[in-house]
């Protein structure tokens, strides 16, 4: 389980959020969308530890995550943050192998357990191939893998991730996203994840989390919360919300400045 309590986060003297509550829901998806700025990421990276809270706490576990041993949280919770960088000529298998640092101590060394977790978090994300050339060879999509690969091989019930798909073409949006959702349904994982595609969030996630101006907006499943109204309350983007005619989730459709009736017109042609 993991949850904020009271949670006051700044940057300097600007608050970005004021005595905020959430609690994550266990072996699910969740979703944190809303504009640029509006403190997605700063949220993400407060409940890994990597920010410290103003007041209030982030709870692991039922225990202060604050009062924890860094190895203690590493071994329950993995965060892959946004556009990662490995250094210059380090291997996938390299890269995998350092989710395993965790349990690593002078009286347990490696051994042939860390090295059969690599190898199934190298074969679960497909980079078993690939597994002896650099990370910066790499495509966008397989060096996302590389990465969710090495959170895999930390074996923890719980992974935060910052816009996973930035900079990523839609093949590869879909092929981590859809690796991230057969990691959640296999092994009943708690995912979170701040993505900025709307429709793709409302495709993937059990549970949305809508931010706006340091205020969490809404939550609850994406069905439940997500309309037109809430869309142009968190976003300034007026819409019209449809259900997505593959999977009946919902799909924004946003209006634009251009005109319409031109736009008809150039699809007639």
């Amino acid at each position: 389980m993991l949850e904020a309590e009271g949670l006051g986060l700044s940057y300097g003297d600007k608050y970005i959020f004021n005595s905020l509550d959430l609690s994550i829901p266990k072996g699910k998806i969740t979703v944190f969308i809303g504009s640029n700025g509006c403190g997605k990421s700063t949220l993400l990276r407060s409940m890994a530890r990597l920010l410290k809270p103003q007041n209030g706490t982030v709870m692991l576990d039922g225990t202060d995550i604050s009062r924890m041993a860094t190895k203690e949280i590493a071994r329950k919770l993995a965060i892959l943050p946004q556009g990662p960088i490995a250094p210059d000529g380090l291997t996938v298998l390299q890269l995998v192998k350092q989710g395993r640092y965790p349990y690593q101590s002078w009286l347990r060394q490696w051994s042939r357990e860390d090295e059969r977790i690599v190898r199934e978090a190298l074969e679960a994300t497909g980079m078993s191939g690939l597994s002896e050339q650099s990370v910066d060879s790499l495509s966008g999509g397989q060096r996302q893998r590389a990465w969710i690969a090495m959170t895999l091989a930390q074996q923890t019930p719980i992974i935060l991730l910052d816009e996973p798909t930035t900079y990523l073409d839609m093949t590869h949006q879909i092929e981590v996203l859809d690796l991230l959702y057969e990691m959640n349904r296999r092994d009943d994982r708690t995912i979170v994840m701040v993505l900025h595609d709307i429709n793709l969030a409302c495709r993937y996630a059990d549970h949305i989390v809508a931010i706006r101006a340091g205020q969490i907006e809404a939550e609850g499943k994406p069905g439940e919360v997500i309309d037109e109204q809430l869309i142009e309350k968190v976003f300034r983007l007026k819409c019209e919300i449809i259900p997505d005619p593959l999977y009946g989730t919902p799909l924004c459709i946003p209006y634009t400045n251009c005109s319409l009736k031109a736009v008809k017109e150039v699809l007639r042609r």
